[in-house]
Parts: structure tokens; sequence; C-alpha cells
């Protein structure tokens, strides 16, 4: 007996509602749509609401980065008309233009009202923040974009202009002609990780003190925290970013500039009482549970009492500096110098034996453009001194005769490696330093412990340039690729809620796979979810279909409802 039969064709169509099962409700419970509308006047004219408008782009950019021009067919794909009750054709880039404009105008506002709505609905604290500024990269010329005027740093909103698109420092992942703008997360991190809250963006050729100057500044006036302990790197610390949050009863933690505390560390360094930290990364976790025989590192920590002055206000700033020793970081500090002082050393020694030879480009000036390029920013190149030593007429006639291609040589070139120098850097290895205004009843193990749930705020930026692809942005108005900008941290803070639900509704003895469950993961379990669409007289008929066993499981650990449940409060019953 056949178990598979051959049906004739059907005119019933289908749609892939896929990660949609799980972006719609997550929208929805963050009441994106209603605190959009909120803040934006409606438009008695308008067929739709700015909310609903831009919670669908913002789906479409959780679900598959695409352009604005692309979003109508990317909806008819999906069956996002029906979730969002808007036809095909009115999803035009004109009207998602047109809301991005809105948008702009309240963004950090908006922003705020939502990271203030998520802070209740999902039990998540705003009093420790993670900050950590990123650049986005831009492509085409951008002539619109203009320098900001100089004004308060906590302008915001329509009196904030769009951030400068314009070519920055040079980076390691960014060339130095490439025009851009940097973005600042704030995070906050609890034990089921990271949840980015709010943000905002500077000109592309600002620092990080001014990042943090005013992200700070947007945080008072829209957040308006009672308590706030701020975490950054080393890129936003100065003794300014202390007294500012000092003089709100604030409190800070840095990591800082290692030259800045040097001298200060080795004034102190007989007297410091080191203790080992409590912190341990999760491989040395996974190490000590499974007996490894592979290296255990740890951290050591000393305290010293402190105190900075801001030049700007005068103001003195009691602190704590703490030092931290890494095993880990000791060896491969040790082996990277190694390799680079062998690396230059040899370099020297070819360089040298050219310039005995009299080959090509052994003239003073092109020997000193090839030992610059040799060095590079190598911090081991200042172990390294070298001079041209011209040859007397008696050296130059004891040389033999040149080499084809050579000429007879006019310098000798010599080198010396300080080895002291090389010494007493290498007593420093493995040694960083955080200074932190927090009260003493926060201990430094404690500090460290939340110092090193910075990977949460780095793996957020991460993610804003990775699964939600920021970047690469074509809008051609500055204003319009800011509104973008502010509108993806909203979905990135969407993409962290989802896990969030997730990890808090899983048992505390599963495995720590299943508690470290992520949003991709989540949504790659949807990725295949399909809608039957049926055409009568009456009109379209949308029937659901079978859930898997675990899609259904992954609805019932974030208690969503289903898409059949959605579909039958979203429509009417169809005629019988």
């Amino acid at each position: 007996m056949a178990l598979t039969w051959y049906g004739n064709q059907t005119s019933d169509e289908s749609c892939n509602l896929g990660p949609l099962a799980l972006l719609w409700p997550v929208l929805e419970r963050m009441s994106v749509s209603s605190i959009i509308d909120q803040h934006l006047p409606v438009d008695a004219q308008a067929e739709f609401s700015h909310g609903r408008v831009l919670s669908l782009l913002l789906a479409a950019r959780l679900s598959n980065p695409i352009a604005l021009s692309n979003v109508a067919g990317w909806a008819a794909r999906t069956g996002a008309d029906i979730l969002w009750d808007m036809p095909i054709e009115k999803m035009n880039d004109d009207r998602l233009g047109r809301s991005l404009d809105a948008f702009f105008q309240q963004r950090h506002s908006i922003l705020a009202g939502i990271a203030l709505h998520v802070a209740r609905e999902f039990d998540l604290g705003l009093e420790e923040l993670h900050y950590d500024p990123t650049h986005i990269v831009f492509h085409g010329a951008y002539d619109g974009s203009t320098p900001r005027p100089e004004g308060p740093p906590d302008r915001s909103d329509a009196a904030q202009p769009a951030a400068h698109i314009t070519v920055g420092r040079k980076m390691s992942d960014a060339a130095g002609d490439v025009k851009l703008v940097h973005a600042g997360l704030c995070v906050a991190v609890d034990r089921f990780g990271g949840v980015p809250v709010f943000g905002h963006t500077v000109s592309g050729n600002q620092n990080g003190h001014t990042a943090v100057a005013e992200q700070f500044a947007l945080l008072k006036t829209h957040l308006r925290p009672r308590r706030l302990l701020m975490i950054s790197d080393r890129g936003t610390f100065s003794a300014g970013h202390l007294a500012r949050l000092d003089a709100e009863g604030f409190h800070a933690l840095c990591s800082v500039p290692w030259n800045d505390f040097r001298s200060l560390f080795h004034a102190h360094r007989r007297q410091l009482q080191w203790k080992q930290a409590g912190f341990l990364s999760i491989e040395q976790k996974r190490r000590r549970d499974a007996n490894s025989t592979l290296p255990r590192e740890h951290y050591e920590l000393a305290v010293l009492r402190h105190e900075l002055v801001d030049r700007e206000s005068g103001r003195t700033i009691p602190c704590r500096v703490i030092f931290v020793f890494s095993t880990a970081d000791q060896k491969v500090t040790r082996r990277t110098r190694e390799r680079t002082v062998a690396a230059i050393r040899q370099g020297l020694e070819t360089l040298a034996a050219s310039v005995a030879a009299g080959r090509r480009n052994t003239d003073p000036a092109s020997v000193e453009r090839r030992v610059a390029k040799l060095f590079g920013r190598r911090s081991a190149a200042a172990y390294f001194t070298y001079r041209l030593v011209p040859l007397s007429e008696a050296e130059r006639a004891t040389r033999p005769p040149p080499q084809r291609g050579c000429r007879r040589p006019t310098h000798r070139f010599e080198f010396e490696y300080d080895a002291a120098r090389a010494a007493a850097d290498e007593a420093d290895d493995g040694i960083s330093a955080l200074v932190t205004t927090a009260p003493r009843e926060l201990s430094a193990d404690e500090l460290f412990t939340r110092f090193k749930q910075q990977n949460e705020s780095e793996l957020a930026n991460h993610q804003f340039k990775t699964p939600l692809a920021v970047h690469p942005v074509f809008l051609k108005s500055p204003q319009r690729v800011e509104a973008l900008v502010f509108l993806m941290m909203i979905a990135l803070t969407a993409w962290y809620i989802l896990q969030r639900i997730y990890r808090q509704a899983v048992p505390a003895e599963a495995p720590p796979r299943e508690q470290r469950t992520t949003t991709e993961t989540l949504l790659r379990t949807f990725s295949t979810y399909t809608l039957i669409i049926q055409q009568t007289r009456f009109g379209r008929i949308v029937h659901p279909t079978r859930l898997t066993l675990r899609q259904r499981e992954v609805l019932n650990h974030l208690g969503f409802r289903t898409p059949a449940q959605i579909l039958c409060s979203h429509l009417p019953r169809a005629p019988d």
C-alpha cells in the first residue's frame, strides 16, 4: 500500500513566518510600537502610525538585515503584512524614511522610554551600567553631514544634530581613510547575561573622553538614576570623568592606561599586599572541575588608596587603584615580547648586511624609512637604538669589491639592544590597573569580578555589527542614518531580551549550555515555520501549520503564544 500520494496542483500559497513567531511577541512585550507612538505626534492623514511602521522595520532588521527598499519583499515572504495589518504595497521606502525622520526628532527620549519599560518588565537593574563605544563604518560621500556645533553635553533629540560622518583615526578593523561615527552602548549585566539598554552617537573624529561625557549627560537627563556605578575601559578614563560622576553622587570603575600609573605602582610596589582574586574565567573553572593538567591561571589583586585631581574643575577625587596581576597575561606578554625582539633583531641584522654590501636602498634616508617600517608601533622597538657610521677612507679601501648591482659602501649600520630596559619592563608583565570611586563596602575582589563582565558590553558591540549588521549603511540623509542606528539599538535590546526571557525560565539544574542559550539559537529553531494561505472569494484564509516539538518547547519556556493563538486573536474567523 502506498504511504505517500501525489495530489493535483493547488492554488494555495505559503509563506515562512519563521523568526517572526518569536520577534512579534517580544516586540509586543517591550511595547515598542506604543512607546514610539507616545513620543511622536499623530498625523491625522497618515494611514499607519510611526510606531507600527518602525516596529515592522525593527522586525525586518532582526530577522534578515535588508535595505529599506527590500522590506516589502521580505514582508511578502514572511507574512509580516498579516501580523502588522499593512498591505505590501504600503511598505515603501518613502513611508519608512518619513517614519525615520520623525523618530530622529525624539530618538533619545524613545530609547530611554523603552529602557525604563524593559527594566520594569523584565526585572533588570539600571544601577550598574557597562559602557563601551564602537565605530560604525559608512560608504558614500555624505556631503550633507557636518560637524556638530559646540553645545552642552546633555543636548538631545531634535536639539542635537546627527553625528558627523567623517574620517576618524586608524583602527585595527577600520582603515584610516573610511568614514565613520562612534556609537556608545550602555549594558546592564546580571546572572542572566547582559542587556543593552541605552546608547548614543558621537562624530567619527571624537574620542572616548567626549563619548563617555555625552553618554553620562544623556543618562542623567533621560534615565535619571538614583544610584549608578558606571564601568568602562581605559579609552574613556580621565580624572574629569570621575569628577563628573562624583559631583552627582555616582561612582566609576575604569581600567586605565598602564603608562599613566606605572610610576605610582613602582613607588609603592614593595608595600602592596597581593591577594588571589575570586574571579575565574569559564575555561579556568572547567579546568578545575575536570582536574585538567592544563595550566591553571589566576588573578591577583592589590589595592592602593589614591587621589586624583581634575584640572578643569580643580576637584580632588579620592579613589582606589586596584592593581591586577594575571598569570596568563604575563605569559602572553613575554612570548609576544620574545617574538617581537627576535623579529626586530633579525630585521636589523639583515639591514646591516645590506648596508655592508652596498645594496640598493641603503642610503641614510632609505635606511631610516626601512627601520621605521620595521619598528612600526611595536613597543619592543624602544629597546633598540641604531646609527649609521660613515666609513673612513682606510675602511673603504679594505672593503672587497662590490658585487653586481651593488656599490661600494659608505656607511656601517650598527644597532644595540638595551637588555636592562627590557628586563625592567618584564618585571611589569601581566600587571594592569583599575581605578574606582565605588564605596569601600564593595571589595576589590567584587569590583574586579564586576569589571570582568565588561566582556558582555564588548559582545553586544559585536552583535550590533554581525547578526544585526548595523553596517554597512547606505542611507543618504545623516538624520535618517542616525535614526536607523538608534532604531538598531532598540533591535539589539530586543535581541538580548529574547534570550534573557528564555534563560530566566530555564531550571537551575539544567546543563550550562541550556542556561546560556542565545537568541541566535532560538531564532534558528524557527528558521522554518510555514503558514498556508488560501485564496477564496471572501479573501485570504491563513492556516497555521503544526509546530515541531522543539518549537513548542521554546514557546513554552518563553511564555509566548503559539502562531495559531496569535493569528486567532489577530484575524477574524473565516466564514464556513
